[in-house]
Parts: C-alpha cells; structure tokens; sequence
C-alpha cells in the first residue's frame, strides 16, 4: 500500500469511528433525554410547590393521566403501523354515557354497563377498520369523520344532557380502592403490562412493527396486513371504551361530549414518548413516560395556579421539545 493510500484509509476510519460516536451520542440522548426532561420537571416543580411531592397527589397524577392514558396505549397500537385514529375523544363520551345509562338504578352493578362501553369501543374500532381496510379511506379521513358520527350518536342517546346518579358498584371502576391504592391506578397498570407484552413478546406485536415499518416488505414476508391494521383498531376502540367507562364512573356521571380534546392530548403523548408518525418505532413504555411527563407538568402548573392559557403553550413546547429530539436523533 501506498502512502497516500495508506493516509486515505487512516482518514476514512477515522471518519467512520467518529460518524459512529456521534451516532452513539444521538442514541444515548435519544433513549434518555426525554427520562431527563421528566426528571428536572419532578426536580423542579417538587421544590417550587409544597403539595407536589405528597402520596396524595402523585396519586392523584397517576389517575388524572390514566384516562389518556388508556387511549394513548391504544394509539401507540395504531400509529406503529403508521395509521392514526381521531375518533377516540368521541368515543370516550359515546361510550360514557352508554355505560352510564345502565348504571343508573340503586341495584346496577359494574360489569353489564362496563362491558356495554367496551362493546362500544369494540364496534368504532369496527368501523374504523373496515373504512380504512375494504373502504381504502386514509386513516386520517376515515377517523375523522367516525369522530363526528361518534359525537353525534352520543348527543342522540343522552338527548344532549349529562346522565347522573350512578350506582356504587359502577363508580368502584373509577373512584373505588384496593388497599389503598385505587382501583383506576391498578386497571392502568394493568393495561400497560399487557400491552407491553402484546408489542414486545407475540408474533402479533412483531407484525406490527412490521406493517409500520415497510407494509410491503411485511406482506413478502407473510404478515397478514389487514388482520393486523384491523386489531390495532380494534384495540385501540377498545381502550377508548374503557376510558369513556372509568371516566363517567370516576366523575359519577357521563355527558356525551366528555373526551373532546382527549385525541390531541393522546397523540401528543405518544409523540412525546417517542412514536413516529410514520409507524414502525415507538414503545408502550415510551408512551407512558409521555403520558406521565405531561401528567406532571400539567399537575405543577396547576398547583402554581398557571391558568389554563398559558398551560396550553407549555404543553405544545414540551410537545415540540419531544418531536426536536426524536428528529435530531433519527436525523
């Protein structure tokens, strides 16, 4: 070898080792940036307000943060495939006040008008599914008008007012304990270990983030694509069901435009915690540290008395913090 060929592969191995440390850095920052975000806002908001850091009131921000929660799950489901789905706001109210309207007399008990709302939650992803499947309607479209029928179909079933007086056994779902920590906390718990087994642990979870990450490539290799665009659907109607459930019990009444907004907070959340738009990466624990993260900074402010104007801005520039950094990582 030369020695000017000799200098040019010193200098390309030098470059190569330096483009690989600097990929390593974006993925270190990438993994655990958001990680230290969450921490300097527990940091900070524990030692600028005396009622954060109590039992009481993380508590409080775990319950708060289950209901998106719930539908944050469901869409990290959905857009791993690179799909999206806006009807979940709507369902959460059409599920509510279903439920709600079986929970009513002193003697209803929780299961029948639970299941009534899961079966709800079921049937939108059902539609959302079959639009988008055999219809060929862009996610976005196809959800969003399954959102307005949703709202609607709310509105007419409670003839647009607020269904009250919920027996007992219903509102355990929402208010009720085990122990001394509540029974939603332990529900959330419950649906993030079963859905982090689903994604990471079943042929199911792998052909997921096989559609998101080259729905052709998925289908060479034998995935049935439409089997799983419609389960993630499915999944994602049904955690948006039970969300409509345990609000109305929590709050010991369902009003049938509960959940408005509710899509925008849960898409944030899973963008936050690190899911593409485009499918294929993300993670069930990602979308919870999301969910969490913005759990808690909405609970500071709160506690700072911030009014809810200035709460919207802090919640889009954590939003745009998040997207930054998952850029600047993949880039």
């Amino acid at each position: 070898m030369t020695h000017a060929a000799l200098r040019t592969f010193l200098e390309g191995r030098d470059i190569g080792q330096e483009v690989g440390r600097s990929r390593r850095v974006k993925n270190l920052i990438g993994d655990y940036g958001l990680v230290a975000i969450f921490v300097v806002c527990f940091v900070v908001l524990s030692a600028t307000t005396s009622g954060f850091l109590t039992v009481d009131n993380l508590i409080n921000v775990i319950e708060q943060s289950s209901i998106i929660g719930f539908l944050a799950i469901g869409l990290t489901f959905v857009m791993l495939t690179g799909g999206i789905d806006l009807s979940v706001g709507a369902v959460v109210g059409l599920a509510g006040v279903v439920s709600a309207s079986f929970a009513q007399s002193a003697g209803a008990g929780g299961l029948l008008p639970l299941a009534l709302g899961l079966t709800v939650g079921l049937l939108v992803g059902l539609v959302n599914s079959g639009l988008i499947i055999r219809g060929g309607v862009l996610p976005f479209l196809a959800t969003l008008a399954v959102l307005t029928i949703a709202r609607g179909l709310a509105l007419i079933y409670s003839d647009g007012g607020p269904t009250t007086g919920l027996s007992n056994p219903f509102q355990v779902l929402g208010a009720g304990m085990i122990g001394p920590v509540p029974v939603l906390v332990v529900m959330f718990v419950a649906v993030v270990l079963v859905a982090e087994f689903v994604l990471r642990r079943t042929a199911f979870g792998r052909h997921v983030y096989a559609v998101g990450g080259n729905v052709e490539s998925a289908r060479t290799v034998g995935v049935s694509v439409n089997r799983v665009l419609l389960g993630v659907y499915l999944i994602c109607g049904l955690l948006a069901g039970l969300a409509g459930v345990v609000l109305a019990a929590r709050v010991n009444g369902a009003d049938p435009m509960a959940g408005n907004g509710y899509e925008l907070e849960a898409i944030s959340a899973v963008v936050i915690g690190g899911t593409s738009f485009f499918g294929g990466s993300g993670s069930v624990r990602g979308t919870v540290l999301g969910v969490m993260l913005l759990g808690v900074v909405m609970n500071g402010l709160n506690l700072l008395d911030v009014t809810s104007y200035y709460q919207q801005v802090v919640q889009g520039l954590v939003l745009v913090l998040a997207v930054l950094l998952n850029r600047w990582k993949s880039g």
